[in-house]
């Protein structure tokens, strides 16, 4: 039952883009082939209200989302900050998904304050306004606080009414989507779908839960306290809970605002490269980054200080993806193409039958073509297209921990090009990546490794009793023969150990969602010419 259910929701969320004539625009109809147009013409003739037709295509995009629910509101967050690859005016139109829903009643989310610290508001805080910002989840107030500690402003978040209920059936809807993209979609089970929902479902229940997002912005402001220029807001504890988090206001300018930005003399160049260098230095410095930089979460302060806020989704690279991360942007900016292949096959990406000298000429294909061209035309969604094309071709199974990172990557490259559209990515990434390499041969990190090798000894050897009881148990169990194992099968099981190892985690949106969205949004792209 559950499973039909969600079958209807699947349905449902086609014919609502197609109300809003935004999952086959009619402007752009005739560029689709003939059986999606026929799918989407029978899909009409189950819809009796339509959207208002004399809005933009993005318009009713975003219309649609919004009409949908959090989760797919979370998908046109991610395409406004892509103009290169939707559209300027696709993602113009997007834009206001970010932070500007239309919030909840005022009253609503002063009950929930009260119900959670069991005071009145105005014990909690001497002024609470209006919100000012709402989003898919929760929507923010700003408010003062008179104790102690002084007078200060605070910023009050507060989790939409009822929305871990919406987002538990939506997540259901996106596994039954996953398995039928795995089934239907050739090459698909190469890319986890289910494992992605996975993924955006322990991510739900991370960012219903503001105390979880209060410690991962606590976390992130002790690592980042002595980077310059890059700042976070703190957490005020004895004002959080599970529903609610209060934090210092800031009083910055939105990066979404160009126009603001320039009227109080920002300087536009610097931020967009503190924007993408302190995302580089927390990947790969700290394993630990803030994985939600669009605009609407990021602001200027004077003097070019950085600012980000909402730290409901965060990214961690263990130390062997931190260095495989930064080896494989080294070798694309040394051109070390077989660097690069080496150390794909090192950590075990590329399976061992293929060739390292093919792999490093298909990588090559990949920089060449990057390289050498004027910055505004050198794109981190092109490479990473192209680069998912080489991991097709060389059977490369999907890495959970680069999703999230790799998704980020392109959200942080179209920030910047919007502050600075001749923005290169790669000169700006070039000084962090250097220091990290530097870093990394120095004999600090000899000795930070060799503290993690003691650590998996240490770890090994108190396992060594139970490990020896279950051998014996074994011994028993086969006979006096023993038990041998062809070497074909202890390789096997070798693999697949290593595999389990690494599908921990994967990015935050699954493939499978296009089966609602793709259609529209690639049709958007092909008008606006984008790459």
């Amino acid at each position: 039952m559950a499973r039909l259910s969600s079958y209807f929701r699947l349905f449902g969320a086609a014919r609502r883009l197609a109300a809003h004539d935004a999952l086959a625009p009619a402007e752009y109809r005739a560029l689709l082939p003939w059986p999606a147009r026929a799918g989407s013409f029978l899909l009409k003739l189950t819809i009796w209200s339509r959207g208002d037709r004399t809005k933009r295509p993005g318009e009713r995009l975003a219309d649609a989302l919004v009409a949908l629910g959090p989760s797919y509101i979370k998908l046109g967050q991610f395409l406004a900050t892509r103009p290169d690859v939707v559209g300027r005016e696709l993602a113009n139109d997007l834009g206001r998904l970010q932070d500007r829903l239309a919030p909840f009643p005022d009253s609503q989310a002063r009950e929930v304050i009260e119900a959670e610290f069991g005071k009145k508001i105005e014990e909690l805080y001497s002024a609470f306004g209006p919100p000012v910002a709402a989003a898919s989840i929760a929507q923010v107030h700003r408010a003062t606080v008179s104790d102690g500690k002084g007078v200060r402003d605070v910023a009050v978040k507060v989790l939409r009414p009822g929305v871990g209920a919406r987002f538990a059936r939506d997540l259901d809807t996106y596994y039954l989507a996953a398995d039928l993209v795995t089934r239907f979609v050739p090459g698909a089970q190469r890319l986890k779908p289910r494992a992605v929902v996975d993924t955006l479902a322990e991510s739900v229940r991370l960012e219903m839960d503001l105390r979880l997002e209060a410690a991962a912005a606590s976390e992130l402001a002790e690592r980042a306290s002595s980077d310059e220029g890059f700042a976070v807001p703190a957490i005020d504890w004895e004002r959080t809970s599970r529903l609610v988090m209060t934090s210092a206001w800031i009083d910055g300018v939105p990066l979404r605002d160009n126009a603001a930005l320039d009227a109080a003399g920002l300087d536009r160049k610097l931020i967009a490269q503190r924007v993408v260098q302190s995302f580089l230095t927390h990947a790969l410095r700290d394993g630990f980054f803030h994985a939600d930089m669009h605009p609407g979460n990021l602001f200027a302060l004077p003097g070019n200080r950085l600012v980000a806020v909402d730290f409901g989704i965060m990214g961690r690279l263990d130390a062997i993806m931190r260095r495989f991360m930064a080896e494989t942007l080294h070798g694309f900016l040394t051109r070390n193409y077989r660097r690069i292949a080496e150390v794909h096959f090192a950590v075990g990406f590329v399976p061992p039958h293929k060739s390292v000298d093919a792999f490093a000429q298909a990588l090559r294909s990949i920089g060449e073509g990057v390289f050498g061209k004027p910055a505004a035309d050198i794109s981190m969604a092109r490479l990473l297209a192209q680069l998912f094309e080489v991991t097709e071709l060389f059977e490369m199974p999907l890495q959970p921990q680069l999703v999230l990172l790799q998704k980020t990557m392109v959200v942080v490259e179209g920030v910047a090009r919007d502050l600075d559209p001749g923005h290169n990515i790669w000169e700006t990434a070039r000084p962090v990546l250097a220091r990290f390499m530097a870093e990394a041969a120095g004999p600090e990190a000899a000795l930070r490794d060799a503290a993690e090798g003691a650590g998996a000894i240490a770890r090994f050897l108190g396992h060594m009793p139970e490990a020896l009881r279950k051998a014996e148990q074994l011994m028993d169990a086969v006979g006096p023969d023993g038990l041998r194992l062809s070497p074909d099968a202890a390789r096997m099981i070798g693999a697949r150990e290593a595999n389990a190892s690494r599908l921990t985690r994967t990015g935050l949106f699954m493939a499978a969602l296009a089966l609602c969205v793709l259609a529209g949004i690639e049709i958007f792209r092909l008008l606006d010419g984008a790459p």
